[in-house]
């Protein structure tokens, strides 16, 4: 199983990622509220697999997902984005994300997803 990082600002939604997650056998190492907070955790951290909100305070996912993939091209991240938000996903994929999940979210998308990135 993996270690995973949530990167988000609703605290309810990295409450159900977590409860998602560690019910599924992954272990949660840390959580961020923005992409800033974000990509100090990756840093020191360096989880296997980071759950990115693209819509975040002080520092959005896209950006934060850039600064993550010039740390390590090879980092597994999870774009999570709210519906109607096509410019930003298409961004992101520009900036190397592999995998996205819309909200709201089930458990089986994101456990789909997680498999994917594997």
């Amino acid at each position: 199983m993996a270690d995973i990082m949530i990167v988000d600002d609703s605290r309810t939604s990295r409450r159900i990622l977590r409860e998602i997650l560690e019910r599924n056998g992954h272990s949660v190492v840390a959580e961020a509220i923005n992409g800033e907070d974000g990509y100090l955790k990756y840093k020191e951290l360096n989880p296997d697999v980071v759950t990115m909100d693209i819509t975040m305070p002080h520092m959005d996912g896209v950006e934060c997902l850039s600064l993550i993939k010039k740390v390590n091209p090879e980092a597994k991240v999870l774009m999570i984005t709210a519906a109607g938000q096509k410019e930003k996903m298409l961004e992101s994929i520009k900036r190397g994300a592999e995998e996205f999940i819309v909200k709201p979210f089930n458990e089986a998308e994101i456990l789909a997803a997680l498999e994917r990135l594997r």
